[in-house]
């Protein structure tokens, strides 16, 4: 049977991006000077350029404004530097990955964990032989297991075929992070890579990644998640060369040279994962601050056990303490006594589940947090830039959505209740790290005010600041041109521009999840489909459509009322505000197309795809 994958077999992963010490020196100057530059900017919008009659609309755009500055500076951290370790032989035994002249000299022991609850066999099957495939130089204990809750009768009888472990539990609690748990309980390896269903190990995965726990500090290795199933679109200068022959090809060309590759008609879904992997989380190395991301990352099992148990006995003390306090309420007793506080020790124990991942959406996240934070011991975290193992992207709006609503959710709920960045002992610049992840969730608040803006401007003529003058744009031209430029060489080789615009249409799916957390529901673990799902998905970007057709209507009714001398449009706010609505247009229009995307596909194609 063919499968709608089998055509991407042949596709070859990107390698890391090139490290240039110049161009990071350039970025550390140009955002530098964007910063400096945005400070003054916003110093001037606080104190000089604020519209007294309409301070209602002034403030919070200026609100807004300063917030996301401050998310700029924790972008301009996040991107400061690149240091990847430096890689390591593979250990030919046990005793080269931890401390101790006691250390027991054997193979080392590695279990690869493919988790799954209803995703097609064949999708599995495929990561297990691929992960048979992997080589490693020396003798190595290598046990592949499929942790099954689906509890599939077919799925059993594949890894009987394929020789390997199955392993299942008679209920889903902790969903993903409950069926690790459980494979944890039903295995031995030193170490530990997770993998999901759809997950495909490439064959240096162990050789590359398992040498950097010869430091015996290092607790997890994240690699990079690459779709190889993504549309790879076709090259600018040959795109347009089809259309305005040798010109086209000199034009594209040319814009090449400016903002770096560009590809059309490629991931729709902006899925590459490469913006993530090779900058943000790439360059928190030098910070100990790349956390894992679940798939494709391979754990120490003493690392994750030790955090459990610190995290366990944390947990049951809170839990404890929590009951003492009612119990002082009711009794009205100023102090318990000791047998009374070790039988709210003891309760507190039967009723808390040790959990060696987090029973929670996010489990991955917060299980870096937890290591991360560890006040025992000091443990390391990796992200390994080469590409170790492939996987199947979303192929609709509605998979992308489930998926993005997780991340967000899962996020924002480990900020609002149980907040990583007052606690335990991480160093100052790992919680700054892991501060930019959480505030670049909130963003969806103050993007809103970004998008309502130009709207009211258009509309109404009534303005946020003062004036629309040469003042106006002395002070924010500058700080946007530095700042675009500093973005665009410190994401080189990466479309930073069109991560920019999505992340502004993201606003609906961010705010959605923050209220679901801020209203104490519990974010969901629906499963991403690994499959194109069929029907009509405009339902899902309606709110990006309204914010199109308001300004597409606000702009003709602001041009039409300035020509015509009806409203208080000047010449300065309307080029201010016109730009400004067609960034937003622009930024809606990804998802938009997203939402009536459907891949090239012939009857053959179709042919075999899972369902």
């Amino acid at each position: 049977m063919r499968y709608y994958f089998d055509r991407f077999e042949d596709r070859i992963p990107p390698e890391p991006l090139p490290y240039s010490a110049a161009r990071e020196l350039l970025y550390q100057f140009l955002a530098t000077i964007s910063l400096v530059l945005g400070a003054w900017y916003l110093w001037w919008r606080w104190t000089e350029s604020l519209n007294p009659e309409a301070l209602w609309f002034a403030i919070p755009l200026v609100l807004a404004e300063t917030l996301a500055f401050v998310g700029l500076i924790l972008f301009t951290a996040n991107l400061w530097l690149t240091r990847d370790p430096a890689l390591r032989p593979p250990p030919a035994s046990l005793r080269d990955c931890v401390e101790g002249f006691d250390a027991p000299d054997r193979p080392v022991a590695v279990d690869v964990f493919f988790t799954t609850y209803n995703e097609d066999v064949e999708i599995v099957r495929r990561g297990v032989r691929d992960a048979k495939a992997m080589r490693y130089p020396h003798a190595i204990d290598l046990q592949i297991h499929v942790l099954d809750d689906g509890r599939r009768p077919e799925m059993r009888a594949m890894t009987e075929e394929e020789g390997v472990g199955y392993i299942t539990r008679d209920n889903n609690v902790g969903f993903k992070a409950g069926n690790l748990r459980n494979a944890m309980e039903n295995s031995a390896g030193d170490f530990i890579i997770i993998c999901d269903a759809d997950t495909r190990p490439m064959p240096t995965m162990l050789e590359r990644c398992l040498g950097y726990f010869r430091d015996p500090d290092v607790a997890w290795v994240q690699t990079p998640q690459w779709f190889y199933d993504l549309p790879e679109g076709t090259p600018l200068p040959e795109a347009m060369g089809r259309r305005l022959g040798g010109m086209g090809r000199g034009i594209g060309r040319a814009v090449e040279a400016v903002f770096g590759p560009i590809r059309v008609g490629e991931d729709p879904f902006l899925n590459d994962p490469e913006m993530f992997y090779q900058i943000i989380l790439r360059r928190r190395n030098w910070a100990n601050a790349s956390f894992c991301c679940g798939a494709g990352s391979i754990h120490r099992r003493e690392a994750v056990m030790q955090a459990a148990l610190g995290a366990y006995a944390d947990d049951v003390l809170r839990r404890a303490g929590e009951d003492a306090v009612a119990v002082r309420k009711l009794t009205r007793e100023k102090q318990l006594g000791p047998e009374v506080q070790s039988a709210l020790v003891a309760g507190a124990l039967e009723e808390q589940e040790f959990t060696p991942y987090k029973f929670h959406v996010s489990e991955d996240i917060y299980t870096s947090i937890e290591l991360h934070g560890d006040p025992a011991r000091r443990w390391k975290s990796v992200l390994h830039p080469w590409v170790e193992c492939r996987m199947l992207s979303p192929q609709d709006l509605l998979s992308w959505t489930v998926q993005r609503f997780k991340y967000a959710g899962g996020s924002l709920d480990i900020l609002f209740h149980d907040n990583p960045l007052f606690r335990g002992r991480m160093s100052f610049w790992q919680r700054v790290m892991y501060g930019a992840t959480f505030w670049s969730y909130l963003g969806a608040i103050w993007n809103v005010v970004f998008l309502v803006a130009p709207l009211i401007y258009l509309l109404t003529g009534i303005a946020p600041v003062a004036a629309y003058t040469a003042d106006f744009y002395k002070h924010i031209l500058p700080f946007l041109i530095l700042n675009e430029l500093a973005a665009m060489v410190g994401t080189w080789g990466i479309s930073g521009y069109r991560s920019k615009l999505w992340y502004i249409s993201f606003f609906p799916i961010n705010l959605r999840a923050l209220w679901t957390v801020l209203r104490g529901e519990k974010i969901k673990f629906p499963v991403t489909p690994k499959v194109r799902q069929s029907g009509n998905f405009a339902r899902l970007v309606w709110p990006q459509m309204a914010v199109v057709g308001l300004t597409l209507l606000a702009l003709l009714y602001a041009v039409t009322s300035y020509a015509l001398g009806w409203g208080d449009h000047t010449a300065g706010g309307l080029v201010a505000n016109g730009f400004w609505a067609a960034n937003n247009i622009l930024a809606m229009g990804g998802m938009i197309f997203a939402a009536f995307w459907k891949p090239d596909e012939t009857e053959d194609d179709l042919e075999g795809v899972p369902a």
